[in-house]
Protein backbone atom coordinates (compact mmCIF):
# COMPACT_ATOMS: atom_id res chain seq x y z
CA UNK A 1 0.00 0.00 0.00
CA UNK A 2 2.77 2.38 0.92
CA UNK A 3 4.52 1.72 -2.36
CA UNK A 4 1.34 2.67 -4.23
CA UNK A 5 0.79 5.79 -2.14
CA UNK A 6 4.39 7.01 -2.54
CA UNK A 7 4.63 6.20 -6.26
CA UNK A 8 5.83 9.16 -8.32
CA UNK A 9 4.81 7.90 -11.78
CA UNK A 10 1.66 9.14 -13.51
CA UNK A 11 0.05 5.69 -13.66
CA UNK A 12 0.25 2.36 -11.86
CA UNK A 13 -0.58 -1.13 -13.08
CA UNK A 14 -3.54 -2.66 -11.27
CA UNK A 15 -4.69 -6.01 -12.68
CA UNK A 16 -2.65 -5.30 -15.83
CA UNK A 17 -4.51 -2.02 -16.37
CA UNK A 18 -2.80 1.35 -16.11
CA UNK A 19 -4.67 3.46 -13.54
CA UNK A 20 -3.85 7.11 -12.76
CA UNK A 21 -1.67 7.23 -9.64
CA UNK A 22 -3.92 9.77 -7.95
CA UNK A 23 -6.85 7.36 -8.18
CA UNK A 24 -4.73 4.50 -6.82
CA UNK A 25 -3.49 6.68 -3.94
CA UNK A 26 -7.03 7.79 -3.13
CA UNK A 27 -8.30 4.20 -3.01
CA UNK A 28 -5.37 2.95 -0.96
CA UNK A 29 -5.89 5.71 1.60
CA UNK A 30 -9.50 4.51 2.05
CA UNK A 31 -8.40 1.00 3.04
CA UNK A 32 -9.01 0.22 6.72
CA UNK A 33 -8.37 -2.82 8.92
CA UNK A 34 -11.66 -4.46 7.89
CA UNK A 35 -10.60 -4.29 4.26
CA UNK A 36 -7.26 -5.90 5.09
CA UNK A 37 -9.01 -8.74 6.95
CA UNK A 38 -11.28 -9.16 3.90
CA UNK A 39 -8.25 -9.39 1.59
CA UNK A 40 -6.65 -12.06 3.79
CA UNK A 41 -9.93 -13.99 3.86
CA UNK A 42 -10.12 -13.84 0.06
CA UNK A 43 -6.53 -15.04 -0.16
CA UNK A 44 -7.27 -17.90 2.23
CA UNK A 45 -10.37 -18.95 0.26
CA UNK A 46 -8.73 -18.62 -3.16
CA UNK A 47 -8.63 -22.14 -4.65
CA UNK A 48 -5.89 -21.38 -7.17
CA UNK A 49 -2.21 -20.77 -6.56
CA UNK A 50 -1.28 -17.08 -6.53
CA UNK A 51 1.83 -16.75 -8.68
CA UNK A 52 2.44 -13.03 -8.24
CA UNK A 53 1.50 -12.25 -4.64
CA UNK A 54 2.53 -8.59 -4.89
CA UNK A 55 0.26 -7.98 -7.87
CA UNK A 56 -2.57 -9.97 -6.27
CA UNK A 57 -2.39 -8.00 -3.03
CA UNK A 58 -2.10 -4.68 -4.86
CA UNK A 59 -5.20 -5.49 -6.91
CA UNK A 60 -7.27 -6.83 -4.03
CA UNK A 61 -6.37 -3.90 -1.78
CA UNK A 62 -7.21 -1.46 -4.59
CA UNK A 63 -10.60 -3.14 -5.08
CA UNK A 64 -11.36 -3.76 -1.38
CA UNK A 65 -13.18 -0.46 -0.68
CA UNK A 66 -15.60 -1.12 -3.54
CA UNK A 67 -16.12 -4.89 -3.05
CA UNK A 68 -16.03 -5.27 0.74
CA UNK A 69 -19.70 -4.52 1.47
CA UNK A 70 -21.03 -6.66 -1.40
CA UNK A 71 -18.89 -9.62 -0.34
CA UNK A 72 -20.16 -9.61 3.24
CA UNK A 73 -23.77 -9.01 2.14
CA UNK A 74 -23.52 -12.07 -0.10
CA UNK A 75 -21.99 -14.10 2.77
CA UNK A 76 -24.83 -13.12 5.13
CA UNK A 77 -27.45 -13.90 2.48
CA UNK A 78 -25.85 -17.30 1.85
CA UNK A 79 -25.72 -18.10 5.58
CA UNK A 80 -29.28 -16.90 6.12
CA UNK A 81 -30.78 -18.88 3.27
CA UNK A 82 -28.61 -21.91 3.97
CA UNK A 83 -30.13 -22.41 7.45
CA UNK A 84 -33.75 -22.70 6.33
Amino acid sequence: MLECICCKSDTQAIAKTEIPSEMVKSRMLKVHSGHIEYVFECLKNNPSKVRNIKSYLKTTLFNAPSTYDSYYTAEVNYDFHGTE
